[in-house]
């Protein structure tokens, strides 16, 4: 991989921007997932804040992001209890995940795209899964050994 990571500015689901390159100095686990409240993705996240958290270095930082509103990605996750900051690629429709090559244009939305980018901004793993196909969290944790 060691490709400098695209750099973005997307809102949370609370409306704070968050920029890449604001977070240097720490590690990123960028997470794409196609959209708020389906069976797959909810599965997914709740590994993420229930497993992989709980284990994470202090230095890591988890980043979701789907094409869903701010307002979607509110509400997702205060029914889930992500508390995670869930990142809105709404507009311009999915720009970001078009950055990171992840994202489907048929469908309209982000494939299962996973990237582990270091202090520095350069992505050193990343995984992409078909929509339809979950990731492991123990990979998550093996890229960040």
């Amino acid at each position: 991989m060691n490709r400098m990571a695209p750099d973005f500015e997307l809102p949370d689901q609370h409306g704070t921007p968050v920029r890449l390159s604001g977070l240097r100095g720490r590690r990123v686990l960028l997470i794409f997932y196609p959209v708020a409240f389906s069976g797959v993705c909810r599965g997914e996240l709740a590994q993420v804040r229930d497993e992989l958290i709980p284990q994470l270095p202090a230095d890591v930082r988890v980043l979701g992001v789907s094409v869903d509103s701010m307002f979607a990605q509110r509400a997702w996750a205060e029914q889930e209890g992500y508390e995670f900051p869930l990142l809105s690629d709404f507009w311009p429709h999915g720009q970001v995940a078009q950055a990171y090559g992840v994202f489907d244009e048929k469908r309209g939305l982000a494939k299962r795209g996973t990237f582990l980018i270091d202090g520095e901004g350069v992505i050193r793993w990343s995984v992409v899964n078909p929509i339809s196909s979950a990731r492991d969290v123990a990979d998550y944790l093996k890229a960040l050994s």
